[in-house]
């Protein structure tokens, strides 16, 4: 049996997802959760060979779960389910460690074998991004990407500082050199691109 947990912060996906899977002979959901931080807890408490995740999720995000469970259990495999059609989220995932990145949109009899992939120790990956992916790269780095999602959400540069225990020179500098490497005019348009492409 492949032992699975799954992750989703929407009660009635969760359990249409969990419902959909048991059917399956040779798949057993061995836990649920609705956050970032229980599903990092089930895991480590059931260690089930498939973590099935979404990634917009309350506490933590999918892709920083996958991120933890690469580091501290690295014998679950992670999947990633989500709505995200965009390389650029692909990308992030695969570099956090999920070797599988499926879109919600996919026939039911995909998941299953995804997670049979994933579990031989294979790839599973959306075929309409795994070209793409490859193509263009995430040009900004993670201090840039955190300051340009904070300048984003309204912080202004002295919370942005206080927050990443920053000077407020040095977080002028990377949303200067965020705002310069994806071509925008300003922060607002910087963050909108990079969203956009799945960066952010």
């Amino acid at each position: 049996m492949i032992r699975v947990v799954v992750a989703e912060d929407q009660s009635m996906v969760l359990g249409a997802l969990a419902a959909l899977l048991e059917i399956e002979r040779d798949i057993e959901v061995v836990g649920q959760a609705r956050d970032g931080q229980h599903a990092l807890d089930l895991v480590a408490r059931e260690m089930p060979d498939v973590l099935l995740t979404d990634i917009e999720m309350p506490h933590l995000s999918g892709l920083e779960v996958a991120a933890a469970v690469k580091e501290r259990h690295p014998q679950t495999r992670v999947v990633i389910l989500t709505t995200f059609a965009r390389a650029g989220y692909l990308r992030r995932a695969l570099d956090a460690g999920a070797q599988g990145y499926l879109l919600k949109d996919s026939p039911a009899e995909t998941l299953a074998n995804a997670i049979r992939r994933v579990h031989a120790g294979m790839r599973a990956v959306a075929p309409e991004l795994a070209q793409e992916a490859w193509t263009e790269r995430d040009p900004l780095n993670d201090r840039e990407r955190q300051v340009l999602r904070l300048a984003s959400d309204g912080a202004t540069g002295g919370e942005i500082a206080g927050q990443l225990k920053l000077s407020e020179g040095t977080v002028r500098n990377y949303l200067s050199e965020a705002i310069t490497k994806l071509g925008a005019k300003n922060r607002v348009e910087a963050a909108r691109i990079a969203r956009d492409k799945g960066w952010l």
